[in-house]
């Protein structure tokens, strides 16, 4: 989508703050983060939300989550503990039209 935020972001035409890259995700730091840790994995293949997922997504959907396990090992929070999270539609609290899974960690979370 031509003004997707994340797809800009993957097309490197907005700057953010990039931990991980692969042919298939790039993993930033939220710019707004509730944790002292929190990170996106954002696939490069713009779907708009969990409830758009077909059949075809399932591989994408594992290494997002195996991504998200690493990158939280990586961050320090892998022994103590995170959260993944994902926000489906605007009554779910999504704010980007673009599928992607919330990692955070660093502190106690509540739900």
């Amino acid at each position: 989508m031509a003004d997707c935020v994340f797809c800009k972001i993957i097309k490197k035409e907005l700057n953010s703050e990039t931990v991980f890259e692969t042919e298939n995700l790039i993993a930033i730091k939220d710019i707004h983060p509730k944790a002292p840790v929190h990170l996106l994995v954002i696939p490069k293949k713009h779907i708009l939300s969990v409830h758009t997922l077909t059949a075809s997504d399932e591989k994408l959907l594992g290494e997002m989550i195996f991504t998200a396990k690493e990158l939280a090992e990586k961050h320090g929070v892998g022994k103590s503990g995170y959260k993944l999270l994902f926000n489906v539609g605007e009554d779910g609290g999504q704010t980007v039209p673009h599928l992607h899974l919330h990692i955070m960690g660093g502190r106690q979370l509540g739900e």
